[in-house]
């Protein structure tokens, strides 16, 4: 028996579509008389006076891109290898360079023309060991995977790594303590396929017939029969971290029951993703959604309009800080709103990326203008060949999760490519930026700048504000804070009405006593109506949409 990993996804072309693991089984019959083979056959037979070996591979295709690492090793907890698959059609993608020094010999195959599959599939039998079968009859089996069948209820991938399990079995899931009855059991071929039964060294699919969601990757299942036995679970995985947030809102809040489901349903077969619910008196109930970084976002966004259906509205992505309080303790903020003020704060610390770019030689001169644009530090330039080079800079990731990447498809003519790695949280002159409307702070226009650029993005919110706000009946002030210092000011006055419109001559003063009238009232209604202008829904849109 035989589990692999085939990357084969080429990602550039997958934006904007579902990306998941495919498991898939084939059968490959060698012809190599090779000794190396002589425990791992399965069968043999004379076939033209050559003696063939038949083999069973189960391979797992997984993305490749930084953003699906957490896919990468969760199909790897559950095979012996991997296979770096690079399309040479395509050119070099950065992501590729990335992940190139972890390989080691290089075969050249044709998935046109098939030349050179049989020579890699005979290595894969020689170099990798064979996924044994375990001598021990207790079922254990570590899910890697997961969707929602509306017939079937959630089906679980796994790795069955002792015993064996077939339909009608009762089976436990040791984290979530969910029992339940086996309806189907099979492996896929690349769709389903129902089979007997899935032994030791297998990869296959099991049908639970559960309804809710709930049931986590890195799960061990077990018989429910040995419950009392104490059995221990397999290792899992590490729970992953999000960098990237965004909000994520139904068009029609009538619409959020099946948001929510669609978050729990996704949530199944996308571990990597996380979610909390959140309020805004605007825009009613939605979610906080965490991701692995911007492509990760926009799949999940385009899944949850493709399959659910759901037209709904994405925030402005932003990303997570460490915070230092004086007191010593450290605590973790998603939203800059959260970010504690700054009389208890000793420092803020942002997520910083290794950002790798390969592009023709020609554009390094516009490449490194657009990387001094933002606040990275170049590491070094190495040159792949004549006409291509690889250019490493470190910068803050907010710097990278917005229009970077379309700013340097722009600069090259969309001829270079970008792939960043997460390296960790680094403290810097960072400072929390409060919106101000007739006084009241608005949590959803906080932001997190540098100090240096705190003024001119000041300036920039509340000149849009003044444009996007209705006209009141009292002036209102927009203003910029950072630690209760007001360093930006806009006024939106207030509507105007021609209160002397009716007269027709006569003497001045009697203007005079109208408008100070006027100017009595609105000061009045200033003074009861402070702190309580309404925000129109459009006008959160319009500040927080992508």
């Amino acid at each position: 028996m035989r589990e692999q990993v085939l990357d084969a996804m080429d990602l550039e072309r997958e934006r904007g579509i579902t990306i998941k693991m495919q498991p898939v089984r084939m059968i490959w019959r060698s012809s190599t008389n090779s000794e190396s083979h002589a425990n791992k056959r399965i069968r043999k037979f004379e076939a033209d006076s050559l003696f063939v070996d038949e083999f069973i591979f189960n391979l797992i295709d997984t993305p490749g891109h930084v953003d699906f690492s957490y896919e990468v090793s969760r199909a790897l907890a559950a095979v012996e290898g991997a296979i770096l698959l690079v399309d040479a059609t395509q050119g070099i993608q950065a992501q590729t360079i990335a992940n190139l020094h972890l390989a080691g010999e290089i075969l050249a195959v044709s998935g046109k023309t098939g030349e050179g599959v049989p020579v890699l599939l005979d290595r894969l039998i020689e170099i990798f060991p064979e996924a044994g079968r375990s001598s021990e009859e207790t079922l254990s089996a570590l899910i890697f995977d997961s969707q929602f069948d509306p017939y079937k209820g959630v089906i679980v991938y796994v790795r069955v790594v002792s015993g064996k399990i077939q339909k009608g079995d009762h089976i436990l899931m040791l984290k979530s303590k969910k029992v339940s009855e086996v309806l189907e059991v099979g492996y896929f071929s690349p769709e389903r396929r129902e089979t007997n039964v899935l032994a030791a060294g297998e990869i296959g699919y099991i049908a639970s017939g559960l309804k809710e969601a709930g049931i986590g990757v890195g799960d061990t299942i077990i018989a429910e029969k040995d419950r009392a036995r104490g059995l221990r679970p397999l290792p899992g995985y590490e729970e992953p971290k999000p960098v990237v947030f965004a909000s994520v809102y139904p068009s029609d809040a009538d619409e959020f029951p099946v948001l929510k489901d669609a978050f729990e349903k996704l949530k199944l077969n996308d571990a990597a993703l996380s979610y909390a619910i959140e309020a805004s008196e605007a825009l009613g109930r939605g979610f906080r959604a965490g991701f692995l970084g911007m492509l990760h976002l926009e799949i999940v966004s385009e899944r949850l309009r493709r399959e659910f259906g759901i037209q709904m509205i994405v925030s402005t992505p932003s990303v997570s800080y460490r915070v230092k309080l004086r007191s010593g303790k450290e605590e973790m903020a998603y939203a800059a709103a959260d970010i504690p003020d700054e009389g208890a704060l000793l420092e803020i610390a942002e997520p910083w990326v290794r950002a790798e770019v390969i592009a023709p030689a020609e554009h390094l001169g516009r490449i490194l203008k657009l990387f001094e644009s933002t606040r990275g530090r170049y590491m070094e330039t190495r040159y792949l060949s004549a006409a291509r080079l690889l250019v490493i800079y470190r910068v803050p990731l907010k710097e990278v999760i917005l229009d970077f990447y379309d700013r340097l498809k722009s600069a090259t003519s969309g001829y270079a490519s970008l792939g960043y790695e997460f390296e960790g949280y680094e403290a810097g002159e960072l400072e929390r930026l409060d919106i101000l409307i007739a006084g009241k702070r608005e949590r959803a226009f906080s932001v997190v700048v540098h100090k240096a650029e705190a003024f001119e993005e000041g300036k920039r919110i509340v000149a849009k504000l003044k444009e996007l706000l209705p006209a009141q009946v009292f002036t209102v002030p927009i203003q910029a804070a950072v630690g209760g210092r007001v360093i930006a000011r806009e006024t939106l006055a207030a509507m105007r009405k021609d209160v002397t419109g009716y007269l027709y001559g006569g003497d001045r003063t009697r203007k005079m006593k109208l408008w100070k009238k006027q100017k009595k009232g609105k000061k009045r209604l200033a003074e009861m109506g402070r702190g309580t202008v309404e925000i129109p829904p459009d006008v959160f849109l319009k500040m927080l949409k992508r």
